[in-house]
């Protein structure tokens, strides 16, 4: 009965295309019903107390920044410098492509905002030097979901708190995956462009370089300020962020001058709607997760799962599979609090180190941002650029194998994500 009341129920309503938030609600209610003689009140107290979180205030301070950024200048200088810095080699505009997205991924965990703003300055140059239009978008699509895997990442800071884990420790763990990702990625996009013969680029040259650097030395100092704060002890992550949103309004008003204060205002509007979504997720899985601990669902999960005796790495094979199922449903947070009071248990159980599991299921869901047929990246840069989904769905292939093969290297080699933690201290 516990298993329909907490597995079956929620997976019926997301069918049913009931929003996130009142499906765990819903379960969590029913888990009442279930158990009995549990005051109603106790669903406001999980709520609320799944918000009263220091390091949570990270995540709408890190979106607003990203957004500041996207449309404040920040994020264009920074690509226009790059590009400048990679000419002369062959696929240099894949690379700037892909380098750009890294960048921005370090002064922002938002992948829907660095598709539209990387898409908007890359994709005209990429058609323009014989990429091609679906080329382009699939390599943005792609490329967009590194903010996800390279700190700071709002689903590292959603996981950090679902599982009780350091948020600093995650970052650190994360720049490894996210520098491996991109080079194989740029790999990939190097080859293809011998393959094809894409016209060599305009060369590197000093004079270009230090005049985009003369444009871009704010826009480059943004990932140095936020991570060299928190790697450095200045600040924590969630000060990191205010710190970020700061940098980057001033940046952007007094400096390069692309946005009015009145325009500041206009972007936290939009961003307290994104934040909402997030936030209210949030409050609801407080709610489902404090009822699957209560009642004992999860130890009899535990106690099933240990039952099959199930090897470590078939065990990391099953959760691969419904991870990448659930993050191409689910936004990466909703994707993570829903799932990790049920895995959490399981995964300690079988001794995995929660850090190295915390990248495990970071790069699953980035993967089902862009997973056909639902990715939530996909989705987005159809309504940015147009390109039709069953174009999309082709185009993202060899981008998704490549994927794969990182994310079974993450899997099976711990020491990836857990050596670099020692080199750090």
């Amino acid at each position: 009965m516990s298993t329909l009341v907490f597995v079956g129920l929620p997976i019926t309503l997301l069918m049913l295309g009931l929003p996130v938030f009142l499906v765990l609600i819903v379960a969590a209610l029913a888990g009442i019903l279930f158990m009995g003689g549990i005051p109603l009140q106790a669903v406001h107290t999980a709520m609320f107390g799944s918000l009263d979180s220091f390091a949570l205030l990270a995540v709408p301070l890190f979106i607003l920044a990203g957004d500041i950024m996207a449309r404040g200048g920040i994020a264009r200088r920074l690509i226009e410098l790059v590009l400048t810095v990679v000419g002369g080699v062959r696929g240099s505009l894949a690379l700037a492509t892909i380098g750009a997205a890294s960048a921005f991924g370090a002064m922002s965990g938002s992948s829907v905002a660095c598709v539209a703003a990387i898409g908007k300055l890359t994709l005209p140059a990429l058609e323009k030097n014989g990429y091609g239009r679906t080329f382009g978008v699939s390599l943005i699509t792609a490329t967009g979901v590194i903010d996800v895997i390279i700190p700071p990442s709002i689903p590292m800071i959603i996981y950090a708190i679902a599982a009780q884990q350091s948020v600093t420790t995650l970052f650190l763990a994360g720049i490894v995956p996210g520098l491996i990702v991109a080079g194989a990625l740029s790999l990939y996009v190097v080859v293809r462009a011998r393959i094809e013969m894409i016209p060599i680029g305009d060369p590197a040259r000093w004079r270009n370089i230090a005049e985009a650097l003369r444009h871009g030395i704010w826009s480059l100092l943004a990932p140095v300020v936020i991570l060299g704060g928190i790697y450095g002890g200045l600040f924590t992550p969630t000060e990191a962020a205010g710190i970020a949103c700061i940098y980057a309004i001033l940046i952007s008003v007094y400096v390069h001058r692309e946005i009015t204060w009145s325009q500041v205002w206009d972007i936290m509007l939009d961003s307290s709607v994104l934040v909402g979504q997030i936030m209210i997720i949030v409050a609801a899985a407080g709610a489902y997760a404090w009822f699957i601990t209560t009642s004992g669902f999860a130890a009899q999960l535990v106690s099933t799962i240990s039952s099959l005796s199930l090897e470590t790495w078939l065990l990391l094979l099953v959760i691969n599979l419904l991870l990448l199922v659930v993050g191409s449903i689910l936004e990466p947070p909703a994707a993570i609090l829903v799932l990790m009071p049920l895995l959490a248990p399981i995964t300690q159980q079988a001794g995995i180190d929660p850090i190295h599991f915390g990248l495990v299921v970071t790069v699953n869901l980035a993967i089902g941002m862009f997973l056909p047929p639902f990715g939530l990246n996909l989705f987005a840069s159809h309504a940015l650029f147009g390109t039709p989904l069953p174009t999309l769905y082709r185009g993202v292939l060899p981008f998704l194998l490549i994927y794969l093969a990182v994310l079974v290297l993450l899997t099976y080699v711990p020491a990836v994500t857990l050596a670099p933690l020692s080199w750090f201290k």
